[in-house]
């Protein structure tokens, strides 16, 4: 049956979105006459059911044996006063004699005892315990976010054992915090999503399509052209930030689909919402694992299959109907009005009161399970029931209803069967860039503040050292001005730090999944970053070289612009390095304040480069206002024919300066009597050349700094790549 519909024709019911089909569906016939600006899309829907249905592809995602420890600290000792930025999710920071159910062994506390369970496509399992009964753990242990090693136990997709870079394709894991940007819109956050994990083959008319029919099946209608929001901006209600932080990971429309307490925080309408959204994705055909704290009445009838944790154990794994009869063979059958789930667990938080803990319901639940299958096999007649289709062929199969859109091929080998990435590098920039712009054009706060912050100083620096002339004390205070204005430079970019402090928990999402590479992110922030620094610098150069009386002429004007240039390069790269090593705001302040102040302290201007101690030699050379100042200088002093010091002039700065012209006439005349060397008043006795001798700056070219300054900033945005490299693989150790 083929019908050509329009997704507002398709009914509605209970109030609730229709049913998404899947991505083939959506994606495969698109109007070439359609405005792009309309929207809703044209479709055509050719392989619903008579219920309208897409029909489910046959996937089971099994978990046995699934044991996981961490080690726990001693009530004593500096680890369990300071606790550890490390501390796993329900760990207590002293850990203590092991209680009820819990298992303590060889100094390693058990978080995951020995779990076994399975989903299917089509249903939704929902993980539910008290608060450090291991919900968050084994949701985390089948997205594969426990470092390889330390999980034990067998996790199969249809048989055959997930490799990491296949499950990180297929599948989508949605935090319990909503991680977005707050000046986006909802469709835009949607678009930006689809970009990153639709490939490029695919027009945009078409991801612009995926994404109106994903707003529909989430209903984000009537939100879709409203900002997400946050503390300082009214945006979308808490309900719709959450189907907005699942759409974004459900958008490549994946087979596994991980929540962590989607429900958390939200009121019961919107909670119901939330699951609704989910029991739709789960009908598309994908798997839907999540965790909930306690969920209820009407949730529970959205839910397929129950696996209730205990203290890393598992005290009851079947389908919400099976409830009743459970406690009612355990001895404590469930009142006949009451919350089934919500019995359960206060049952199970009693249990776990008791001195014998779970022990008894861990126990009762492993026979029950037993009597439970032998039945089913009695009936059925089948000890083991066929397992369906292989995981190449359940992909396959996928793949040819346009589910896994994002690349597919028709390698048989199941590694290649869909890239690692959806997308090119250069595409990934170019999203990221055109998404890093339009956070910036809607938040021009910090770019306004660093600007007013540059202007103030510039304007300052310039009347305070307005018109220098080329007498000594007219040197002293160049000096003074070149290492001010160059540490400015600086201590201006820390505006800065928070940027990627902000984003790091978006990006650790994003890249958590290979929605874009971690370099992509990385040069686009620097192409990002350009723009910027180009009129603070400008700015700067404007307002002090002329008002200062600087010497170069265009020639020297522009090469002052481009130091200026390199010095905020440096420093913007320098910043978002600390970003990417320091979590914390205030402490990133705290060390970037203190770096650049020990910078400004070896650049040479306080005490010259062959009065440093040997010891500290080596923080001389890698200040980074070291070669900007030299630069400058070098630009301002390298004139030959230019004096600085005439005749009594060279009496200015000693005590000799208050004598009066004669007098300081005839003490020239006496030393060039005693040195043999004719001296008057019109005499020049120190040039550009030797000051820069005398302030140690004669072994570097002014070019050779400006590359070493632009050299620098290449180099903290290469460990900046290594410290997300390292830094945001996001598992559990």
């Amino acid at each position: 049956m083929s019908a050509r519909i329009g997704i507002e024709d398709i009914p509605e019911t209970s109030g609730f979105p229709p049913p998404s089909p899947t991505l083939r569906e959506l994606l495969k016939y698109v109007d070439d006459n359609n405005d792009e600006n309309t929207a809703h899309r044209v479709l055509e829907m050719n392989q619903m059911n008579n219920d309208n249905e897409p029909q489910s592809l046959p996937f089971v995602l099994a978990f046995s044996n699934l044991t996981y420890s961490v080690k726990v600290r001693g009530k004593f000792g500096l680890p369990a006063v300071f606790g550890s930025r490390n501390r796993p999710a329900g760990v207590p920071a002293i850990a203590g004699e092991p209680v009820g159910g819990e298992k303590l062994v060889s100094g390693r506390k058990v978080l995951l005892n020995d779990i076994t369970g399975q989903a299917r496509d089509g249903e939704i399992l929902a993980v539910l315990g008290a608060s450090g009964s291991g919900k968050s753990t084994l949701i985390d242990a089948l997205a594969n976010r426990i470092a390889k090693g330390s999980l034990k136990g067998h996790i199969t997709l249809n048989g055959d054992q997930l490799e990491s870079k296949l499950l990180k394709v297929i599948s989508a894991y949605v935090m319990q915090d909503d991680l977005l940007f707050p000046m986006l819109t909802v469709e835009e956050t949607l678009m930006y999503a689809a970009e990153f994990r639709l490939p490029r083959t695919l027009s945009k008319a078409k991801k612009k399509q995926r994404v109106q029919a994903l707003i529909d099946q989430l209903g984000l209608r009537n939100a879709a052209n409203t900002v997400i929001g946050d503390e300082g901006h009214r945006g979308v209600s808490g309900g719709e930030r959450r189907r907005v932080s699942i759409g974004t990971d459900i958008i490549h429309d994946p087979i596994l689909l991980f929540l962590d307490e989607p429900t958390s925080g939200l009121d019961s309408t919107s909670a119901y919402m939330v699951v609704k959204v989910l029991q739709r994705i789960a009908k598309s055909g994908s798997i839907v694992i999540m965790s909930v704290h306690q969920p209820s009445y009407r949730l529970l009838g959205l839910l397929d299959r129950l696996l209730f944790l205990s203290r890393g154990q598992t005290v009851y794994s079947g389908s919400p109907a099976n409830l009743l009869s459970f406690f009612a063979d355990f001895g404590h059958p469930i009142p006949e009005k009451e919350n089934r789930t919500e019995f359960a667990l206060d049952l199970i938080r009693e249990l776990e009161g008791s001195p014998g803990g779970t022990r008894s319901l861990v126990k009762f639940n492993e026979s029950w399970q037993l009597l439970k299958r032998s039945r089913h096999n009695q009936t059925t007649g089948n000890e083991t029931p066929p397992h369906g289709l292989s995981l190449t062929e359940a992909i396959s199969a996928s793949i040819s209803r346009g589910k896994l859109v994002s690349g597919a091929t028709s390698d048989p080998n199941k590694s290649s069967m869909v890239p690692t990435f959806a997308n090119p590098i250069w595409t990934e920039m170019a999203v990221l860039s055109r998404r890093a712009f339009k956070n910036q054009w809607r938040t021009p706060e910090l770019f306004l503040t660093r600007l007013g912050a540059v202007v103030v100083t510039g304007f300052i620096l310039a009347t305070v050292f307005w018109k220098l002339d080329a007498s000594p004390r007219g040197v002293r205070e160049r000096l003074g001005f070149f290492a001010f204005a160059m540490s400015t430079t600086f201590y201006t970019c820390a505006d800065a730090l928070p940027v990627f402090l902000q984003e790091r928990f978006i990006f650790m999402r994003e890249t958590a999944y290979n929605a874009y590479r971690r370099s992509s992110y990385v040069f686009s922030s620097s192409l990002v970053a350009v723009p910027s620094i180009i009129i603070l610098s400008m700015a700067f150069a404007i307002i002090t070289f002329w008002s200062v009386g600087l010497d170069g002429g265009v020639h020297g004007f522009l090469f002052y612009f481009a130091i200026i240039l390199a010095s905020f390069w440096a420093g913007s790269s320098f910043v978002t390095f600390l970003s990417g090593v320091i979590p914390h705001v205030m402490i990133g302040y705290v060390i970037v304040v203190a770096i650049l102040a020990y910078y400004l302290l070896f650049s040479g201007f306080f005490i010259n480069r062959d009065r440093i101690p040997d010891y500290w030699i080596w923080f001389h050379y890698i200040s980074l206002v070291k070669y900007p100042y030299e630069a400058v200088l070098h630009n301002e002093f390298q004139d030959p024919n230019k004096c600085f010091v005439r005749g009594t002039q060279i009496f200015d700065g000693s005590p000799l300066a208050i004598a009066d012209e004669a007098t300081k006439l005839r003490l020239l005349h006496s030393m060039s009597e005693t040195l043999g060397v004719p001296l008057n008043a019109g005499t020049c006795l120190t040039t550009g050349a030797d000051l820069l001798k005398q302030q140690g700056v004669n072994d570097l070219s002014k070019w050779d700094c400006l590359w070493i300054t632009i050299a620098w900033g290449f180099f903290f945005r290469i460990l900046f790549y290594f410290c997300l490299v390292i830094g945001s693989k996001n598992k559990r150790r």
